[in-house]
């Protein structure tokens, strides 16, 4: 009980990290250009959490920053399809 209350209580730092990485791979594969408004919305779910971080609500900042994450996954996946169909031949 007391671990999963000290869980809880710390800055989600890991998922902060992978959500600006997720973002910083779906940018790399053009999703800006093909899935601007998925990935503006990780960008906007990203910012939330900074917020909510910031204010020590770490458990809201943690779901913003899981949500980010799922949201920069979805973008690079839609881009990378994307390109598929128009460029068939080329590797994803």
């Amino acid at each position: 009980m007391i671990l999963a209350l000290a869980a809880c209580a710390t800055a989600p730092v890991q998922e902060m990290s992978d959500a600006r990485q997720a973002i910083r791979s779906a940018e790399a594969v053009g999703a800006l250009q093909r899935s601007p408004q998925i990935l503006m919305e990780a960008q906007r779910l990203l910012q939330e959490a900074q917020t909510r971080l910031e204010s020590g609500a770490y458990e809201a900042a943690r779901q913003y920053a899981l949500n980010a994450r799922r949201q920069a996954i979805k973008a690079r996946e839609m881009t990378i399809k994307n390109n598929s169909t128009i460029y068939p031949n080329t590797p994803p």
